[in-house]
């Protein structure tokens, strides 16, 4: 039942068409997280190579990308946009809360999508089209076990009746990391070469970072917290497969 309330919350496709699922369960879901990563990646990695058939490779990409806006209905990049206003903007812990509570996007909050989308745009130019679907399933799953982590390392920075979307979610228990984790490595498992592996570490670098950045300036996560750091964990990824890909290619390892 969790798993299809993460569904449900993550994305929007009409899975509560499925069965009615009680409020109590949205609180247990980030755990199940990684594997809506399947869902989203496996869409945009389908839409990609069905464009690509007949657009150039970067038209492909950006049609994948704007697939999965329409599939979570930008959930994580309204987070960002958010977290980036409210670091950028906030002096204070609680100017900082408040600023990622308004609805209204900021200059940072502008200015961080803009950098984000175009950094996430070039990173895929001129790779191979097999090379950029096997890394969008793999860091998309991969990021989401990574920022689910927060709820683990962090309290919760506002009272429960102050989160936009009503929900508090409740630290992971040792079955529940396990399983989080299952659905987070097992596409690493089954497509990522090997020669790329060490990329999996930039998410977990780029996590301990957003975590001691969070800790210090306001002492907890928001939901905002979790989406943006889900999406900065994933470009870092990418940003480390690249960087190893074009290694491997000048010493004449091509992958």
């Amino acid at each position: 039942m969790k798993i299809l309330a993460a569904f449900i919350f993550f994305t929007r496709l009409p899975f509560w068409r499925i069965s009615k699922v009680p409020s109590e369960y949205f609180k247990g879901i980030v755990p199940y997280w990684s594997f809506t990563g399947w869902l989203t990646g496996g869409v945009m990695t389908g839409v990609l190579w069905l464009a690509a058939q007949i657009l150039p490779i970067h038209i492909a990409w950006i049609l994948a990308m704007i697939s999965r806006l329409l599939l979570t209905g930008c959930l994580h990049e309204d987070g960002l946009a958010d977290f980036f206003d409210g670091m950028g903007g906030g002096s204070t812990r609680e100017r900082t809360l408040a600023i990622m509570k308004d609805s209204q996007i900021g200059s940072y909050g502008v200015i961080g999508l803009i950098g984000y989308f175009l950094l996430l745009l070039m990173l895929m130019w001129g790779l191979p089209l097999k090379l950029v679907c096997v890394l969008v399933v793999s860091g998309d799953s991969w990021s989401k076990f990574c920022a689910s982590q927060l709820i683990n390392y962090l309290p919760y920075a506002r009272k429960e009746e102050e989160s936009k979307a009503k929900v508090v979610y409740k630290s992971m228990t040792w079955k529940e990391l396990s399983t989080d984790f299952v659905g987070g490595i097992l596409p690493l498992i089954l497509l990522l070469p090997l020669n790329l592996w060490p990329a999996t570490l930039f998410p977990l670098l780029t996590f301990i970072a957003i975590y001691k950045l969070l800790k210090r300036r306001i002492q907890g996560y928001t939901g905002d917290c979790c989406g943006a750091t889900f999406l900065l964990c994933e470009l870092s990824f990418y940003l480390g497969a690249v960087i190893l890909h074009y290694v491997y290619l000048r010493y004449g390892n091509i992958l």
